[in-house]
Order: structure tokens, then C-alpha cells, then sequence
């Protein structure tokens, strides 16, 4: 397994709707291409600087080493030569704290998944399928690349 629970490509649908709430944050609305999930995430914009209409490639992960195999959270320079990070201008660390579906007695047609890390918080909603690898208390990466078009 490569570590990999969701990748796909994303377009920035709207910045900060609800109002700017914090002078270095900024609260992205997304739709993913290929698997229509929607995407509401919290970004540095000081690290980071995003604008209406970016394309990102986001990878979720469960760990950063590229054979797949787990890590603990913590980096060493000595121990690797490379990660998965190094592809990527934005990572971020955090924990799934839930996990919600349809309410019904039917399976769940729409699945969101919420992951903070550290205050900055993110919910991808969509197709069960896509979402199959999340599970509460899990910790993930969050790497994202914007793409030039």
C-alpha cells in the first residue's frame, strides 16, 4: 500500500463566503475533478497564498514515506533522504476527529470527513468510496501543489 487515502485535482470555487475571520487564514471552497467531492479547507495565506480559480493537486496520506510504510509523526533528517513532502509546497499534519454520513437507514450516499490540524480544519465530502481509508482518531498528512495552467 502506498499510504495514499485520497489524491485528486482541485479548483478554489470561493474564498472566505462566510466573511474573513482571521488576518492570516483563509477558508477555501473547492470541487475536485475527477471525483466531485467538495472541499472546505483552512489555509495559511501567509505560508500559503491562494486565490479564486487556483488549481492544487491534495494528496491525504497516512504517511510521508514513500514506500508506504507507517511513520510516527516525527522527522529526522538522518533516518530519510526523501519524502513524499518534497513534491509538494504545503503540508500540513493533523488528526481525523469525525466521520458523518447520511442520516437514514440506508447506506450513506455522501460521506465528510473532518480533519483538524492544529486549528486549521478541513472537511472533504462525497462518495463513500472515495473516503474508504478514513477512519476517526487516524492521523494524516495533508500535502497540496498548486498546478499552472
Amino acid at each position: 500500500m502506498s499510504g495514499i487515502l485520497f489524491e485528486d485535482i482541485f479548483d478554489v470555487k470561493d474564498l472566505d463566503p462566510e466573511g474573513k475571520k482571521f488576518d492570516r487564514v483563509s477558508r477555501l471552497h473547492c470541487e475536485s475533478e475527477s471525483f466531485k467531492m467538495d472541499l472546505i479547507l483552512d489555509v495559511n495565506i501567509q505560508v500559503y497564498p491562494m486565490d479564486l480559480g487556483d488549481k492544487f493537486r491534495l494528496v491525504v496520506a497516512s504517511t510521508l514515506r514513500e514506500d508506504g510504510y507507517p511513520d510516527d509523526g516525527e522527522w529526522t533528517a538522518s533516518e530519510q533522504t526523501s519524502s513524499r513532502a518534497d513534491s509538494f509546497e504545503y503540508v500540513m499534519y493533523g488528526k481525523i476527529y469525525r466521520i458523518e454520513g447520511d442520516d437514514g437507514l440506508s447506506e450513506a450516499t455522501r460521506l465528510a470527513a473532518y480533519v483538524s490540524f492544529g486549528g486549521l480544519l478541513m472537511r472533504l465530502q462525497g462518495d463513500p468510496n472515495n473516503l474508504h481509508g478514513f477512519e476517526t482518531d487516524k492521523h494524516v498528512y495533508l500535502l497540496m501543489k498548486k498546478l499552472a495552467f
